[in-house]
């Protein structure tokens, strides 16, 4: 009688073991695998940080031959102003010379109208240069104006420019704002996604505040051929994509006067299409801030703005 008592109370002692087992396997099978997807989502943040990083040091990089331009502007400004303060000793030393020769002119009785002429070169040569230094002291303004707009830019868009969605460049003397498409839009499509509403907002809210700069919203795409009824051809997606673009900018409040759009296509690439990560910088719209016309500085041998 004990006996079978005994085997009656093993078994329900049995399956709970069992039980146990099988949960503590099951909790480890779980475990193994939040590591793994922890481990994969760190790793992915450590390679997103360390791009952030590289676009930080393009945009010092960028930032450094601004500076290297104003000083140049300040060193021919220098220039300029030792060499009208040379014209101006040469004037004053021509007028006393010119005094002192008509007086003897006049009394060996010859003319003086060769030393008027060179009074009056000298006299231009004067005016030149103060037209030239005025130039200057615009353009180092300019150059001024530009670097403190660099630098406000990058504070502003801090956040974007960190999480990859837009990068600041410089090019041909002026600043573009670079926006992924793939952040803006779905692949052959026109309409802004959600998450490309909420960065032109925020890029938006920046642009409202620069009154002094017209903005042109430029489309590109990769060289990827695409062929609908809608869009024949790469020009007509990049032209629809910015027109949307410069519609969102108005509605949240970017003057209509201040933006136009463009669509380039695909000719107009600032990486090479042979490879995917080169096709997906080429798809991009770009913000380019220009100068009103009104305020460009037109300076011989140093261009404009």
């Amino acid at each position: 009688m004990f006996g079978v008592i005994r085997r009656w109370s093993l078994g329900p002692l049995a399956v709970l073991l069992l039980g146990g087992c099988m949960m503590q396997k099951e909790h480890d099978r779980i475990m193994g695998l939040e590591q793994a997807r922890f481990g994969a989502a760190a790793e992915q943040h450590r390679q997103e940080m360390a791009a952030a990083q590289a676009q930080i040091m393009t945009l010092q990089n960028e930032m450094m031959e601004l500076k290297k331009t104003l000083a140049e502007r300040d060193q021919q400004l220098a220039e300029a102003a030792t060499a009208y303060a040379a014209l101006e000793k040469k004037l004053d030393d021509a007028t006393a010379l010119n005094e002192q020769l008509r007086l003897t002119l006049e009394r060996a009785g010859k003319s003086v109208d060769q030393l008027v002429a060179q009074k009056g070169d000298l006299a231009k040569a004067l005016e030149d240069t103060k037209a030239r230094l005025e130039e200057l002291r615009k353009a180092q303004e300019a150059a001024q104006k530009r670097a403190a707009l660099y630098q406000q830019l990058l504070a502003k868009f801090k956040g974007m420019i960190d999480a990859g969605d837009l990068s600041i460049v410089v090019r041909n003397g002026r600043m573009v704002l670079q926006l992924r498409n793939d952040v803006l839009f779905d692949s052959g499509k026109v309409s802004l996604k959600g998450e490309g509403e909420v960065a032109l907002r925020e890029v938006a809210k920046v642009l409202a505040t620069l009154d002094d700069r017209d903005f042109q919203v430029a489309g590109h795409t990769d060289n990827v051929p695409i062929s609908t009824d809608r869009f024949p051809s790469n020009w007509e997606l990049s032209t629809a994509r910015a027109v949307n673009v410069v519609k969102f900018l108005e509605g949240e409040g970017v003057k209509p006067s201040l933006l136009s759009a463009a669509g380039y296509g695909e000719y107009d690439p600032v990486a090479s299409n042979d490879v995917a990560d080169g096709k997906a910088k080429n798809r991009r719209i770009e913000i380019v801030l220009q100068p009103n016309l009104s305020e460009l500085v037109k300076i011989p041998g140093l261009g404009g703005e």
